[in-house]
């Protein structure tokens, strides 16, 4: 384990910006965790630890503690029938790459979340989700260092208290846990349609009616990079706003002057909202900003997308831009997804 210092946060996100970090170090084992933190701990400086960096940008400030980047790695499984097997893998693997090994296996449960880039650790902490599919719908548990406790612990899927898009992990514990593997439960058998609309389509388009995990996986690659821009060639954090949860009377309120709005059932009455349609109908779809180096991407106008950005302002200036369009045509405050750091 060697500790860094002033190293560039820039490589640390996929949006590619921030400025320094004051002490930086990467962990392969529970072990070597412990022991950065309790080195963090003796100095009184605050702690972070991040995975890909995909869901998250960092201040132009830098940040003034210990960044920790979770490089811990693992997969076991454990069958409990022939068509009952879970899944345990490290909070540092790449978690598409989880998804292609599952998928190869003909284990269904995360087929839908293909391509989504990031970590396995950092999916519980965002209820990761795609086409119709929730992290939470496989979740077991999983394992992590409290640093009340200052123990390992084994979190059960209820005790994360997940929800669309979030976690205990990103609200009340924000901090406290460092996830160092999960656990999944997936199913030896075939998807079973109907799937997600734009998902299905494809499907159809495409004449396919034998549904294996692998042929999903593959469909939805093809939607995704269609519409979505690779972390690694355009710099970007995926999608950068939640779609927003409203009640019965604004969604009557909306129809009454956007009768095409889309719109699904989100349980309690209440009714779930495309934030892409928000922010093209509010005229950011496809936009390049000047002033900002900013840009919103062609094919998914809830991409925003660091073309010649320099600072984190820049980023900030851009996505207010947005809230405010929003805000202003349709009475709605949308929510960021990635987390500044």
């Amino acid at each position: 384990m060697q500790i860094q210092s002033n190293v560039s946060l820039k490589d640390y996100s996929t949006m590619r910006l921030g400025g320094i970090a004051k002490h930086l170090v990467r962990i392969t084992t529970e072990a070597e965790l412990t022991k950065a933190l309790a080195w963090a701990d003796e100095k009184n400086l605050s702690i972070v630890m991040i995975g890909g960096g995909s869901n998250i940008f960092w201040r132009d400030e830098g940040y003034e503690g210990l960044v920790i980047v979770n490089k811990l790695k693992g997969y076991d499984e454990i069958w409990h029938d022939e068509t009952h097997v879970y899944v345990t893998a490290g909070a540092g693997e790449v978690w598409d790459d989880i998804v292609a090994r599952t998928a190869s296996k003909g284990l269904s449960g995360i087929e839908n979340l293909s391509l989504i880039p990031g970590t396995v650790g950092a999916t519980p902490v965002q209820n990761v989700g795609a086409y119709g599919q929730d992290i939470s719908d496989t979740l077991v548990h999983v394992r992590a260092y409290d640093r009340e406790t200052k123990k390992m612990v084994t979190l059960k899927k209820d005790d994360c208290k997940l929800a669309y898009r979030t976690s205990r992990f990103k609200t009340v514990d924000h901090g406290r846990f460092f996830i160092t593997s999960v656990t999944l439960h997936l199913r030896k058998m075939n998807p079973e349609a109907p799937f997600y609309p734009s998902l299905q389509q494809y499907l159809d388009d495409h004449s396919a009616t034998n549904y294996t995990a692998g042929s999903v996986r593959e469909a939805v690659i093809a939607v995704r990079s269609a519409k979505l821009p690779d972390p690694k060639k355009v710099a970007n954090n995926g999608s950068f706003f939640a779609n927003p949860i409203i009640t019965q009377d604004k969604l009557n309120d909306l129809q009454s002057n956007y009768n095409n709005i889309m719109h699904w059932p989100a349980g309690q009455g209440l009714y779930k909202i495309p934030a892409a349609w928000l922010v093209q109908e509010a005229g950011f779809k496809g936009v390049h900003d000047s002033a900002t180096g900013m840009a919103t991407w062609p094919h998914q106008a809830l991409v925003l997308v660091n073309e010649h950005a320099t600072t984190t302002a820049d980023l900030l200036t851009f996505r207010q831009k947005i809230l405010d369009a929003v805000l202003q045509k349709f009475g709605i405050a949308l929510e960021q997804e990635p987390q500044m750091l």
